[in-house]
Order: structure tokens, then C-alpha cells, then sequence
């Protein structure tokens, strides 16, 4: 609370000086339990797991969710945060959400115990850390995010994530204003000049509305800049000047990376190259055959596909239940193109594919052009959600890639805080790093092991395999369910 109010400061990511970090492991709250598989978890969420009944209260007229003996059970009423993808997932379409942690206490944390991808975040003043052209479509339901303000900013971010010719669907206020102010208790006028100022923006960007019903607007993105040219009135548009518009990790005091008040230009590739999903996964992504990514040709794509195929095959001989649906929740700390994920494709899990900011190339919109989710992140710092959010992580070269950057200390107590008790963790790195790493991991309530690569012990990468003990605050008696 000590951060300006204005635009969302107070809700954006401040992360405290280094005298100011805690070095410590987390309990997790009395009674934890596994997750409930998927699809169970969908619906019911062990309430010792998040013990926060506030929802059950302030939403109950919307249904949010209730709270029944010693679960939650979430009936897909109102706009929860994540609902709507975790019923798009039956429909093998994957959401990547976001919410602030607001008065709605613990909404992305109810997300990913239901095993619903899901970040804290905010649309504040700084860029979401998403490359440009990576969602089909996003999607807003009464997030009372104020669109048509700052000269449409928010919606020029929304045009950066969003590809040619997708969808931008907003649902509540000010949408259906005439039938609904006396309900929202707002005045007439307000919600109506806020809808101009929305389709003033839309209009700006050259997007097409589709829809509008009830309580819901659609509108499509153009599918490139000449049809879009004619209908603009370029006096109103400023297009931004950045060289680089998937450059958008926060870096301190540096005003390059705000959000501005710009239209992003159509790239010179196109879209419309993508294949459907599944076949997106393997099919060489527009990114790599324009050649945008340094160093990346579609004979290299290739290998690294099948190189992680092997590697993958090789987890499973290792640890036999990541093919059981036991590890829903999957974080790749180095994602690199993405090939972890897209090996361990299935519909009982997702990856939460992460590029570092220090990464040597930004490869986190071939990712998105593999029909897979992910956010850039400097892991020098904490990670942007709550204690005990995934059931498998997977570190592929992250130590060497911060060697000398920051303490590892610090990388594997936030691995440790965002790993679930019985989570696994599999580490692929060089032989010295790996020492070094096990030498920490010691002193941290982990069970671990050294293994040779795959293709034997002469090789001098190896595989630092964990798995993080069951213990709660006051207690240390194993339960799973």
C-alpha cells in the first residue's frame, strides 16, 4: 500500500531489496492434501489447500463457489477468474490467465489448485510479459478494466498480444448500459461514454465488430496492415517506434518498456501460416521460417523437436508417473522453443513454459505459435504466483544460464515455494553446476538423485532428479489422496 493507486501501481510486481529478501523454505498449511486429479480438480478444491471462505460469501449470489464439508466446489457460475478456461479445456483449447491479487482473495491461487493455468497480474503501466501476435483471443468478463481510458492504451496492449484476425471478446459493463446501470449502480451517462470510448478505440485499431448481444461485444482483429491502412485515420494513430515489440520484461526506471499509447505495426510474416492444433505443435512456426529467430532455421527446429522427444522418453523411464495424470500443473523454467512441453503433449497436463529475460534468444512466440502457453521472467526474482502452484518442475540448463547472475540459493528456495509437497523436479545441467546445486538442495527437505544423460556416462550433462518431502507447519505425517 505504499505505491501509487494510480493506473494499478499498487498491484504491479515491486519486489522487495536484497537485505529485504526472506531465505527460508514455506510450510504448507495443516491438513494439505493432494490435488484431486483432473477432471475432478475442475470442480472441487481441498479446502486446506486455500482456506480463504471470503468468495463463498461476497459471491454467493454469482456462484463463484461453494463451500461444502472440507471442499470447495466451483459450479462454473459468474466470472471466476479462469472459469472460462477451465471449460475451454474440453475443447483442446489451452487459456493463459491473469488477475491481481485483489479484495478477491486468492483467485489465481483457487485456478491452479483447480489445475487451471493461471499468473498474478495486472494491466497497469507496464507491457504484460507476453511476445506480440501470441492469442487467437482474449478475453475479458467484468474485470472492470477501464479500456477506453489513457487514449485506449490498454486495448493497443491487447492488439500487441493479439494475432491477425483475433478475437478481442469483452463481457459486462459497460456492454447491454441501457438494460443493466441501475443493476451495476452506475449512472447512464458514464457507462455510455465509456462505450464510445471503446468503440472510438476499436475503431482506431481497425478492428471489426463481429457481435453484440446481452452483455457481450466481440470484435476481430484485421488479418494484415494494408486492409487495415485505408480505414484508419492515421492522424489518430501513433504507431510505436520500439524496434522489438516482444521486448517487454520490466527493468527498473526504464521507460522503454511501459506501456504506451502506440499502435503496434503488422509483422512482415503471417499468421495465417499456422496450422490447426494439434499439427501446430510440430509444424515449423512462421517465426522460424522468416528467419525472426536468430540463429533458429527449420533444420535446427527440428532437432531440438526431436532431441526433446528423447529426453522426454528418457523422464518417463525415470519417473513412471508422468504419464499418469499425477503431475497436472508443469513449470519449464528454460524454455527455450518449447520442445519440453510439446514432447509431454497430453490432455492430463499442461506446461507453464517460462524464457528467461537473460535468455540468449527470445523464443517465446515460437512457443505461442506451437499452440502453447508461457511468459518471460527473470528468475533472480520471484516468480509471479503463489506458494504450492505446480506439481512438476523442469530446469533445463537455468543454473549455468544464472551462474555468477544471482545467488542459486535464491532460484531453488522460490523452486521450492512454488513446488507442491511431493512435487518432482528434474534438473538437466552440466556435472560441475549439478554439484553445486545438489550441495544447496541438501538443506532443503528434498529427496534427490544423480543420474548419467541419456545417452550415457561419458557425457558430461547429467540429470539431478527430486522429489520435495510432505511437511506442514506443526506437522510431518504424509497424506494424498
Amino acid at each position: 500500500m505504499t505505491f501509487p493507486r494510480d493506473n494499478m501501481i499498487y498491484r504491479e510486481r515491486h519486489c522487495p531489496p536484497e537485505e529485504e529478501k526472506l531465505h527460508c523454505l514455506i510450510p504448507a498449511p495443516k491438513g494439505y492434501v493432494t490435488p484431486f486429479p483432473w477432471p475432478k480438480s475442475r470442480d472441487y478444491v481441498p479446502y486446506a489447500n486455500a482456506p480463504y471462505k471470503s468468495l463463498t460469501v461476497e459471491k454467493a449470489i454469482q456462484n463463484w463457489v461453494q463451500y461444502e464439508g472440507n471442499v470447495f466446489r466451483f459450479p462454473g457460475g459468474g466470472t471466476q477468474v479462469a472459469s472460462l478456461g477451465a471449460y475451454l479445456w474440453n475443447r483442446n483449447v489451452i487459456a493463459m490467465s491473469f488477475a491481481p491479487r485483489d479484495s478477491h482473495e486468492a483467485q489465481v491461487q483457487f485456478a491452479l489448485e483447480r489445475g487451471v493455468p493461471a499468473v498474478i497480474g495486472v494491466l497497469g503501466t507496464i507491457k504484460v510479459p507476453y511476445p506480440s501476435r501470441a492469442f487467437d483471443m482474449a478475453h475479458c468478463s467484468r474485470c472492470l478494466i477501464p479500456w477506453g481510458a489513457n487514449d485506449g492504451k490498454y486495448l493497443m496492449e491487447v492488439d500487441r498480444v493479439l494475432r491477425p484476425g483475433g478475437y478481442w471478446i469483452l463481457s459486462g459493463p459497460p456492454i447491454h448500459w441501457k438494460v443493466n446501470y441501475k443493476a451495476w449502480e452506475r449512472p447512464k451517462e458514464e457507462l455510455q461514454e465509456e462505450q464510445r470510448q471503446i468503440e472510438e478505440a476499436a475503431k482506431m485499431l481497425c478492428w471489426e465488430k463481429k457481435y453484440e448481444k446481452g452483455e457481450i461485444a466481440i470484435w476481430q482483429k484485421r488479418m494484415d496492415g494494408d486492409s487495415c491502412h485505408s480505414k484508419q485515420d492515421k492522424s489518430q494513430v501513433t504507431f510505436c517506434k520500439s524496434s522489438d515489440p516482444d521486448d517487454v520484461w520490466y527493468v527498473s526506471l526504464n521507460i522503454q518498456l511501459r506501456m504506451e499509447a502506440c499502435v503496434t505495426p503488422y509483422p512482415d510474416t503471417s499468421s495465417s501460416e499456422l496450422k490447426n492444433f494439434p499439427e501446430r505443435l510440430y509444424a515449423v512456426p512462421p517465426r522460424v521460417s522468416s528467419g525472426s529467430v536468430r540463429g533458429v532455421s527449420a533444420e535446427k527446429y527440428q532437432e531440438d523437436s526431436n532431441e526433446w522427444k528423447k529426453h522426454v522418453k528418457a523422464y518417463k523411464r525415470i519417473n513412471r508417473l508422468l504419464d499418469s495424470g499425477r503431475y497436472r500443473n508443469i513449470m519449464d523454467m528454460n524454455a527455450g522453443l518449447g520442445g519440453f512441453a510439446a514432447a509431454l503433449q497430453s490432455p492430463k497436463l499442461w506446461v507453464m513454459n517460462v524464457v528467461p529475460s537473460i535468455a540468449e534468444r527470445s523464443t517465446l512466440g515460437v512457443i505461442y505459435e506451437r499452440g502453447l502457453i508461457g511468459i518471460y521472467h527473470d528468475w533472480c526474482e520471484a516468480f509471479s504466483t503463489y506458494p504450492r502452484s505446480y506439481d512438476l518442475i523442469h530446469a533445463n540448463g537455468l543454473f549455468s544460464l544464472y551462474n555468477n547472475k544471482c545467488n542459486l540459493e535464491d532460484i531453488l528456495l522460490e523452486m521450492d515455494r512454488i513446488l507442491r509437497p511431493e512435487g518432482a523436479v528434474i534438473i538437466r545441467d552440466e556435472v560441475d553446476v549439478l554439484i553445486k546445486v545438489k550441495k544447496i538442495i541438501g538443506g532443503m527437505r528434498w529427496d534427490t538423485k544423480m543420474m548419467d544423460h541419456e545417452d550415457g556416462p561419458l557425457v558430461p550433462e547429467k540429470i539431478l532428479v527430486a522429489v520435495k518431502q510432505y511437511w506442514v507447519a506443526g506437522g510431518n505425517s504424509t497424506s494424498t489422496q
